[in-house]
C-alpha cells in the first residue's frame, strides 16, 4: 500500500482480491469518495468478496477477468484510474492472458496512474518492461514468502 496516495485517489482497481487481504487495507486507507473496483474471476472469492464489502461506499466488485478490465470499467462510466493493485501470479500464467491484462491495464491507467503488483520472483521483470516504464521496486520482507511489489506506469 505504500506507494499509493490515498489522499489523491479518486479511482482504485483491484484485480483478483481473492479472500479479500488487500481488499481490507485499501477500504481501511481509501477515502470515502474514492472509487475502489474489485475484478474477480473466480466466483467463490467473488461472493466472498461481495460480502465483506457489503455497506461500504463507492465500492463495486465485478465478476470478470482482468483481461476485460478497460471495458468492465467502461461499462460503468470509469473512464480513468489512478491505481491498479494486483497480486495475480504473472508467472504461471499463460503469457497471452498476462498480455490483454497488460493491455486492458495500460488502457485504464491515467497519466499518472500507476499498475502496482506483487510477485514472489524477478523472472517477469523483462516481460513488464515491454509494456511499463518501473517508477520503483519494493522488497518486502514481512510478506511470507517475501515479495517483490513493483510499482509501474504506462
Amino acid at each position: 500500500m505504500e506507494p499509493i496516495r490515498f489522499e489523491n485517489a479518486e479511482c482504485i482497481v483491484e484485480y483478483g482480491p481473492g479472500t479479500g487481504s488487500f481488499t481490507r487495507e485499501l477500504l481501511k486507507r481509501k477515502r470515502p469518495d474514492t472509487k475502489l473496483v474489485l475484478i474477480e474471476q473466480n466466483d467463490t472469492f467473488c461472493k466472498l468478496i461481495r460480502r465483506q464489502c457489503a455497506g461500504q461506499p463507492n465500492v463495486t466488485v465485478i465478476h470478470g477477468s482482468a483481461e476485460h478490465a478497460d471495458v468492465l470499467l467502461r461499462r460503468r462510466g470509469i473512464k480513468r484510474v489512478d491505481y491498479v493493485v494486483s497480486g495475480l501470479p504473472f508467472t504461471s500464467l499463460p503469457k497471452e492472458v498476462s498480455v490483454r491484462i497488460f493491455l486492458a491495464t495500460r488502457r485504464i491507467l491515467g497519466k499518472q496512474g500507476r499498475f502496482i503488483t506483487f510477485q514472489y520472483t524477478l523472472v517477469k521483470q523483462r516481460f513488464f518492461r515491454k509494456y511499463f516504464h518501473f517508477t520503483d521496486r519494493l522488497f518486502e520482507l514481512r510478506n511470507l514468502p517475501p515479495a517483490y511489489v513493483f510499482v509501474l506506469r504506462r
